[in-house]
């Protein structure tokens, strides 16, 4: 049975946590398929610093002596976290020295076939010079935002070198690889293995659902670069332009809830969008299902930071939702514009509009396009075809000459 350590900055601190569970659903579905799986991550306060989660072993370090100054992970993710906090930011070599030497424990105490490092910086780094000496393979986990953004030049030969040391590397999307590509040296092992999502029941494909007001929505992260500020101003316009009893729903949290909600107050919209906050995951099918357009109005920042891939647009074509979504990063990846969604240009809240509009005056096409998007995202995304490729990987780099 081979045994896997993976790093992480990002776990579900506890049961019904708010932060997305895709490593660890990886995690879980590689132990279905017979890996032993150890996961390291930031402690937070309130978290274990070692548990079950199940059937995978999560250890956690801890990188300030007081808990509730650990200020780098979590909320919005490491990336805004260091961006928007100079406490955050000046925490970073510590979190790193500190997750070195968890590793390197982990190492010693325990025999394992690979180490999996998810997002280049920090755990790449770290995970490159932890395996030193210890002929242990690392394959390195690009989600996007890691290699998309985080462009100063240090940080870019930071990325080059934990690039030139690893046994493999994978990539979500064809944005993520070609990112990849501009920094990964020449004969690099580099595969595409996108993260898988979770299937909810479909809504019905003739699209007869119980009489109620036209809804849009968005699930996902409230973080500047999925552009919720897009949605709202589309939902504006479409009030304006033919749908006065529109109404709008944002799931999620972030750190621009409060931005987004006041963007509500100026346009007027306190009796249109419902802000839910955190909804727990097994809850998001029935909130999909409620939906007549599922929107994902994402943009590309100043420093290059966008869609890796695009997990939520990926868990509403799931359901059986038309979705609008922009066409950045790796969302093309998912979606060929007119047939199992629509495709429009970022920060363009009109023709964000007029998309959603097209598929709100024509039910038959909407609920053809929802059928089809299901039939897209079971046949190429799901978590078993996910866990498959990500096996197939780790395998190879265990069976890798010259470990």
């Amino acid at each position: 049975m081979p045994a896997l350590l993976m790093l992480t900055s990002n776990l579900p601190r506890w049961a019904g946590d708010s932060t997305t569970p895709f490593v660890l659903h990886l995690a879980q579905d590689l132990l279905e398929l017979g890996w032993t799986v150890d996961v390291l991550a930031p402690h937070a306060a309130g978290a274990a610093t070692d548990e079950d989660m199940g059937g995978v072993r999560v250890h956690r370090f801890r990188y300030a002596r007081d808990p509730e100054r650990q200020r780098v992970g979590y909320g919005g993710g490491a990336l805004l976290n260091i961006r928007r906090s100079r406490r955050a930011a000046l925490q970073v070599p510590t979190l790193v020295l500190a997750e070195t030497a968890a590793t390197r424990r982990l190492l010693h105490r325990s025999r394992y076939d690979v180490l999996q490092s998810h997002w280049l910086l920090p755990q790449g780094a770290v995970a490159g010079v932890a395996t030193l000496g210890t002929g242990v393979p690392h394959v390195a986990t690009v989600h996007g935002s890691d290699v998309l953004g985080l462009d100063a030049p240090p940080l870019r030969w930071a990325k080059r070198a934990v690039l030139a040391r690893c046994a493999a590397v994978t990539v979500n999307s064809s944005a993520t690889e070609t990112a990849v590509r501009r920094l990964a040296p020449t004969g690099s092992v580099i595969r595409r293995a996108p993260m898988g999502v979770t299937f909810a029941a479909a809504a019905p494909a003739s699209g007869v659902r119980a009489p109620h007001p036209p809804t849009v929505g968005y699930v996902g992260r409230l973080v500047g670069w999925k552009g919720v500020e897009d949605l709202l101003a589309a939902v504006a316009l479409l009030r304006e332009q033919g749908h006065p009893d529109l109404r709008c729903v944002v799931a999620g949290l972030g750190p621009d809830e409060a931005a987004l909600r006041e963007r509500v107050r100026e346009l007027r919209l306190d009796d249109v969008v419902r802000m839910l906050g955190w909804v727990d995951h097994g809850d998001v099918p029935e909130l999909l299902a409620d939906l007549d357009v599922a929107v994902f109005p994402s943009r590309v920042e100043a420093d290059g930071t966008t869609e890796g891939q695009g997990l939520s647009v990926l868990e509403a074509m799931a359901a059986g939702r038309p979705v609008v979504a922009t066409r950045v990063g790796g969302i093309p990846d998912s979606i060929t514009d007119g047939l199992d969604g629509l495709l429009v240009p970022e920060r363009a809240p009109q023709q964000l509009a007029d998309a959603v509009s097209s598929l709100l005056r024509d039910p038959t096409r909407a609920a053809t396009i929802g059928a089809a998007a299901r039939d897209r995202a079971v046949g190429h995304f799901s978590r078993a075809a996910s866990a498959q490729r990500f096996d197939e990987i780790l395998s190879e780099a265990v069976r890798s000459p010259g470990r």
